[in-house]
């Protein structure tokens, strides 16, 4: 299994940044098969990717929640325009497959964009991610569970040859918070991609209004939950926009006074488990 970030920003998308700027997009891969978790502006670049692999693609995306950083990518993705390809799309809660495919649908209307959905040639089949319910698709295992965000969302936990990564972007979470559902989706993940958008001050209000209730936790509840739950790895995620390289980086070393593992998702970073990882 490998994991490569395209997309590690929250909220919106910003330039001049060496860890990323793109939003959420989370490439996993396993014996010739893809996962794409989110659709933010870095989806752009893996339909770029997957271009150079040349025409059939197929791939099975899970979408964590539909707030517009999370999907805005879409329209660009290239190989959704081709008839040799094939979507099958999760979108979170009972009808999220018809959630996923109104929202996907009404961004593309005008006044928002130009083209819209139905242009697009791939076969794109929409269903349900629920809370617990496990997917199983290629050698993947994908479980989601449902974390605390405004409106619902969905963190994943992927398991395939004998590895696990959990992808929890949007989601306000302390040690003395985890509830057994959350616990067990994080429990001993080999990679755990964690939200972690703000400071303690900026969460209490310290510096600027107060950021509670926001559905975003801190580098430092972030990494006090991955030591909590037995975690191998952790990777900061979800990047505020205003926050420039140094201070991401220096959220990671503060981090780190709490679970030494710990470093921030960059675009690009690539993530090897098992025999892979000593190719």
């Amino acid at each position: 299994m490998e994991v490569r970030f395209f997309g590690v920003r929250g909220s919106i998308a910003v330039s001049g940044s060496r860890i990323g700027g793109n939003t959420a997009c989370v490439e996993v891969t396993s014996q010739g098969h893809r996962l794409i978790l989110d659709a933010g502006t870095g989806i752009r670049a893996l339909g770029e990717h997957m271009m150079k692999e040349g025409p059939p693609q197929k791939a099975t995306m899970f979408f964590s929640h539909l707030h517009w950083d999370h999907v805005q990518g879409f329209p660009f993705f290239t190989p959704a325009y081709l008839a040799s390809t094939e979507l099958t799309m999760y979108g979170p809660g009972a009808n999220g497959g018809q959630a996923l495919e109104s929202v996907l649908s009404k961004q593309m209307e005008p006044p928002h964009f130009p083209v819209p959905l139905s242009i697009l040639r791939s076969k794109m089949t929409f269903g349900s991610a629920l809370h617990g319910k496990t997917i199983e698709t290629g050698p993947f295992r994908v479980t989601p569970i449902d974390v605390p965000h405004p409106q619902g969302c969905l963190a994943y936990r992927i398991e395939a040859d004998g590895h696990s990564f959990v992808y929890a972007t949007d989601v306000e979470l302390a040690r003395d918070q985890l509830t057994p559902d959350v616990g067990r989706l994080l429990e001993g993940a080999d990679a755990l991609c964690l939200d972690a958008q703000y400071t303690p001050d900026e969460y209490s209000g310290k510096i600027g209004i107060p950021k509670k209730g926001w559905g975003h936790s801190t580098m430092v509840d972030a990494a006090q939950v991955a030591k909590a739950v037995d975690a191998k790895r952790l990777l900061l995620f979800h990047h505020d926009p205003a926050h420039n390289d140094d201070l991401v980086e220096n959220m990671a070393e503060e981090a780190r006074n709490h679970f030494f593992a710990t470093e921030p998702a960059r675009e690009g970073k690539r993530i090897l488990f098992g025999a892979a990882a000593n190719a």
